[in-house]
């Protein structure tokens, strides 16, 4: 495609000669290839501004700034807002693949992934294949891509979208971060069905004020939309949160749905909603229509997850019972509250991405109505990131679990025992003395691990799914999985031993 053909329409300053061909579009250097267009974005940790030269020795043939400099083997085109710019030429490019799609976007403080899986499992059950970009992966027929964030870079969303119509996709969910929109990842998508689960404090450090979260997470349903498919749109908002409430009075552009537990005022509604260790039961009523739902989640938070699954699912036409089974046959998330093979100890380990507030506590609660003799908690906070929610996080842990260890997360270039004393202020307030720090993660499972008995659950918190710890500016390698296995499996073995040499004992007397 010709460079003069995506700028056709587009107010910019070019530097050179716009009658050259793009074949791609990247903006990392090191996956630069001929005729490529190079977006040197700003950054935090790193400036692709640095690697202009580097982009064209690799045969860029345009570079994208949002300053001048002095190029001379590639043409520059000089913008103002480098990724709203990079949105729109991603969208020209991939020639408007969210045109050709359904698009459903989630965005909220919890609950996005298991949403999307939710969704993902009952549109499978009435037929449709549909596409996934979320934490965990994004996902279609048969490709599965590694996520480095839950909501992609531009470029790669529309690579992506592009490919999933080139695939027969039709349908896509997309975990829609706050990051995502406050750096126009997703600008000028056009979303056909958009979710609000709920808010709660996470990603201060970025967004400063919980004002300001809110207002990012709005985007996603009062921004423009260039409705060119003309289609009907929807607002799915959890009408039980505050900011729900909130969102659900300014939203645009969009049918509102909501879906609710204790506000009976609602379209989407649950009844008689039974909790057990292995999901929960509920009766879910749309207008005069009732069907018993069993979920395989366990946790109250996850009944709002299927409530907001099933209304996703009646607005883009999908029958009322396809729903109940499509939530029935719905498989557990990777790392949300998933149950590692304990060896008949007796004892359950659980493991779960809560690295919030609320759903630490939410998770913690599930885990209390499975009515366990002990609640043993292994967690930690993030570095460079919200310090705030240190304290209450360690509050929440040892007053709702009778023990915990506190531990280290991905401390990125923080010192891991400085996030620890940050999360000892909250825990000192609660004059209880139920926790341990154990810096190394892999020895505070083990202590975890060693120490449960018969009836107890150990929580694994923060993690999740991940399979790594970044320390420093380094992914290392790291799965709690892994980890509680193979002290699983030595605690099996020191079993074993012990008994032999108990047998040896009475074989001598």
């Amino acid at each position: 495609m010709k460079l003069k053909e995506i700028l056709s329409d587009v107010n910019v300053i070019i530097i050179g000669n716009d009658d050259v061909n793009v074949t791609g579009i990247s903006y990392d250097s090191r996956t630069i290839s001929k005729d490529c267009a190079f977006f040197a974005l700003p950054g935090h940790n790193t400036d692709g501004r640095k690697y202009i030269n580097e982009a064209i020795k690799k045969g860029a043939s345009v570079v994208i700034t949002d300053l001048k400099y002095d190029l001379i083997s590639a043409v520059q085109v000089v913008v103002e807002n480098i990724f709203i710019f990079m949105a729109v030429f991603c969208a020209k490019f991939y020639n408007y693949p969210d045109r050709e799609l359904n698009i459903i976007g989630i965005t909220g403080t919890n609950g996005k992934t298991t949403i999307a899986y939710m969704i993902e499992s009952i549109f499978a059950g009435a037929g449709i294949d549909c596409g996934v970009i979320g934490t965990i992966n994004y996902r279609y027929k048969e490709n599965v891509i590694s996520a480095l964030n839950t909501t992609p870079q531009s470029p790669d969303i529309y690579k992506i979208m592009r490919d999933m119509i080139d695939n027969g996709v039709k349908y896509l969910v997309m975990e829609v971060s706050s990051h995502a929109l406050s750096l126009h990842r997703v600008y000028g998508i056009d979303f056909d069905t958009v979710v609000f689960t709920n808010l709660t404090q996470d990603h201060l450090d970025f967004h400063k004020t919980m004002n300001n979260y809110f207002k990012a997470k709005s985007m996603l349903f009062i921004g423009s939309r260039t409705d060119v498919k003309r289609n009907k749109k929807y607002a799915i908002i959890n009408a039980d949160d505050k900011y729900g409430k909130k969102l659900s009075k300014v939203t645009v552009n969009s049918e509102v749905k909501l879906y609710a537990i204790e506000d009976k005022e609602v379209e989407f509604k649950a009844e008689n909603v039974e909790m057990t260790s292995n999901g929960g039961k509920f009766d879910l009523l749309f207008g005069d229509k009732r069907a018993k739902v069993n979920i395989k989640h366990i946790g109250l938070h996850n009944i709002y997850n299927a409530l907001a699954a099933s209304a996703v699912s009646i607005c883009n036409g999908i029958s009322f019972n396809k729903i109940a089974e499509g939530l029935s046959a719905s498989k557990q998330v990777p790392g949300r509250l998933e149950k590692i093979d304990t060896k008949n100890f007796g004892f359950d380990v659980i493991l779960d991405y809560a690295h919030t507030n609320d759903a630490l506590k939410n998770v913690l609660c599930a885990l209390k109505k499975m009515h366990p003799k002990r609640i043993i908690t292994v967690f930690g906070c993030g570095g460079d990131r919200d310090r705030t929610k240190r304290p209450v996080m360690g509050k929440i842990a040892v007053e709702m679990s009778d023990f915990v260890f506190v531990t280290s997360d991905n401390p990125r270039t923080e010192d891991p025992n400085n996030i620890a004393l940050d999360i000892e202020v909250g825990i000192k307030k609660t004059y209880r003395n139920n926790y341990k720090v154990i810096i190394d993660r892999e020895n505070a499972i083990r202590e975890a691990i060693m120490m449960a008995n018969k009836g107890d659950v150990i929580l694994l918190a923060g993690k999740g799914h991940e399979t790594y710890q970044v320390i420093g500016t380094q992914r290392v390698h790291f799965s709690d999985i892994e980890i509680a296995n193979k002290y699983i499996i030595l605690k099996e073995e020191e079993k074993k031993s012990k008994l032999k040499e108990m047998e040896q004992k009475e074989f001598i007397f």
